[in-house]
């Protein structure tokens, strides 16, 4: 089986500034450099055949690379409590676009359509499932509301295999295909 998701990879001076910013939450588990990613569709376990179909139809896919930037800094909260933080990316028009493009492929494929909302952004930290980081969440949230970027273009669809483990995901690039 793979575990498979869709994603553009922020290119490495973004990465840095992003890398820079992060600390200061107890309980975080911070991404290193190689899970920098904005997700566009996560497609979750599929057997090897499902993902060679995959493969094959992301390699249709034409379109521009998007050009966005980094805007701000959110959390997901599940069931009351934080459990995660991001960075936001805009404008989302392009991204979302890209992102239908693909979930409308991948339902004519056969799998299940994208069933949460699109929100374009790049996890910064997963945090414990016990950890009572709320103030300390807030704080980096407070601290960080103006972080912006400079625009940047994404110039690759990627195909990540993702491999859970004791100290959270490894992603592995499993294919790439320029866009533009």
């Amino acid at each position: 089986m793979h575990r498979l998701f869709i994603g553009l990879c922020p290119p490495p001076p973004i990465r840095a500034r992003l890398l820079a910013i992060m600390g200061g939450v107890p309980g975080a588990r911070w991404q290193d450099d190689a899970q920098l990613h904005l997700t566009l569709r996560f497609i979750g376990e599929v057997d090897g055949r499902v993902a060679a179909d995959i493969a094959d139809l992301l390699a249709t896919i034409h379109a521009p690379a998007p050009k966005v930037a980094i805007r701000g800094v959110g959390a997901f909260d599940r069931k009351g409590r934080p459990d995660a933080i991001w960075a936001g990316v805009a404008p989302a028009a392009p991204l979302a676009a890209l992102h239908r493009k693909i979930d409308h492929l991948l339902v004519r494929l056969g799998l299940a359509p994208e069933g949460r909302a699109f929100v374009p952004h790049i996890t910064l930290a997963r945090l414990a499932r016990g950890a009572d980081a709320r103030a300390a969440t807030d704080a980096f949230l407070t601290r960080h509301a103006g972080l912006t970027s400079d625009m940047f273009s994404c110039d690759d669809l990627i195909l990540y295999e993702s491999h859970l483990g004791h100290g959270g995901a490894a992603y592995r690039v499993a294919a790439r295909w320029p866009l533009g």
